[in-house]
């Protein structure tokens, strides 16, 4: 019998919501959770377990990163401070045409694979192309990951069109479903890139096949504007006509959206993606959180890609979320700290459908956790432990990360992939993406 004994300072399952448990340990059997019992419990229980102590932590469920475009992490810092449009369509679109391969795409999700273990984060969404290759690096890794193959009209290196597009993305589906770790999704980029036509095939696989459905929608002002001049509607109302809008759909920043589209999310069970930092460094503006959120509706969130956020940090990218709720709405209490860790792990699980597997730590889930050390002095003293995660702890302070009760990290060090191997690898791609870039 494999077991191991993990006694933190402080343990916070997320479910039940709230609680902060004292001097509690999570006992895990092979992947998964056998139980939560006090410290001493645990340990005369378990008296042959192997016990890893963490006097000055609080442990937590594993983050749940709902939306990224892993393989972009060699491109973090290319093209900085520009609208969505010029920095897709002059930097980042040419850049994929000179470059896009299943090398870089594997090379750049095992460097944001990295990053992400360092942050806490256990499993991610994963929207871009050569999407069995973006599993492969999970795997490598020991991450779970939800992936997905875009899906556009117009042709990339990855593929001509609509229709091979989607013949590319339910090509490996043998091969992802058999993995316990790893999770299909169909992703259509957006509606100003993919036809009626084409959504409502994916609608009908997806619910053919129990996939979720990603979708960017309502990023921009000008998205919203263009859409209406062309086709007389709103995205959300065309895609609600479409059929996509359901408990299967996760719409990726949804910033512009009026009252009636937040009630419209919250009865047809739409999941929110919400991008903070991608929001605001491409100044799109601001995502209605607390409204969603008052209205029922399911928000995790999730980084972007490094191109357009620089950082794969959940607890950075969580705390920003909130901070930004406060002042937009003037109401202090907006997103309390123990609401914004379900939105960075359970909520994020419960889109992908995996909220019976991860999200929170519960008897009989996957040991997928986080340890963070609270024991520095730049997060003394600690009053509370959930607000210090988000307030005055950083990713520098996860020390430990698991996976199915698997290691990936142990006092900061990757166990399946070395710091420096991640940093040759970004090396050896930076002036290849640099040499793709027009100087003016």
């Amino acid at each position: 019998m494999n077991l191991q004994i993990i006694s933190p300072r402080w343990l916070i399952p997320v479910e039940p919501e709230g609680v902060v448990l004292d001097h509690h340990s999570v006992v895990v059997e092979g992947p998964r959770i056998r139980a939560l019992l006090p410290a001493e419990v645990a340990r005369r229980e378990y008296p042959t377990a192997h016990e890893t102590r963490l006097d000055g932590h609080v442990l937590v469920p594993g983050f749940v990163n709902l939306h990224a475009h892993s393989g972009m992490s060699l491109m973090r810092g290319l093209a900085d401070d520009l609208p969505l449009m010029t920095w897709l369509q002059e930097h980042i679109w040419p850049a994929e045409g000179a470059l896009l391969s299943e090398s870089y795409v594997y090379d750049g999700t095992l460097l944001a694979g990295a990053e992400m273990i360092r942050s806490g984060t256990t499993c991610f969404a994963d929207m871009y192309f050569y999407h069995h290759v973006a599993a492969r690096a999970a795997r490598t890794l020991g991450l779970r990951a939800a992936v997905g193959a875009a899906i556009l009209e117009f042709p990339t290196p990855y593929a001509a069109n609509a229709e091979e597009y989607l013949a590319k993305a339910l090509a490996v589906r043998d091969e992802i479903d058999g993995d316990a770790c790893l999770k299909m999704m169909l992703t259509p980029h957006a509606p100003y890139t993919v036809a009626d036509d084409t959504f409502r095939r994916v609608v009908t696989i997806a619910e053919e096949a129990e996939f979720p459905i990603m979708v960017h929608l309502h990023e921009t002002a000008g998205e919203v504007a263009d859409e209406l001049q062309k086709t007389g509607t709103r995205s959300v109302a065309r895609l609600d006509r479409l059929g996509v809008l359901g408990p299967q759909m996760i719409g990726v920043h949804c910033v512009h959206l009026t009252p009636e589209e937040v009630s419209l999310f919250a009865h047809r069970g739409v999941h929110v993606a919400h991008c903070p930092v991608s929001n605001l460094k491409l100044a799109s503006g601001i995502a209605p959180v607390k409204a969603l959120l008052e209205a029922g509706v399911n928000v995790g969130i999730g980084t972007d890609g490094a191109a357009s956020n620089n950082r794969l940090d959940m607890i950075s990218e969580s705390r920003i979320a909130a901070l930004l709720q406060k002042g937009a709405s003037g109401d202090a209490a907006a997103v309390p700290v123990h609401q914004l860790l379900r939105m960075a792990t359970l909520h994020g699980a419960r889109a992908l459908g995996w909220d019976q597997e991860i999200g929170s730590l519960r008897a009989g889930k996957s040991a997928d956790m986080a340890a963070i050390d609270l024991s520095g002095i730049e997060t003394q003293p600690v009053y509370d432990p959930a607000s210090h995660i988000f307030n005055a702890a950083g990713r520098e302070c996860v020390t430990h990360v698991w996976v199915q009760g698997e290691a990936l990290l142990t006092d900061r060090k990757l166990q399946r992939w070395s710091e420096v191997e991640a940093v040759e690898l970004a090396h050896r791609w930076q002036p290849r993406f640099a040499a793709t870039q027009n100087p003016s």
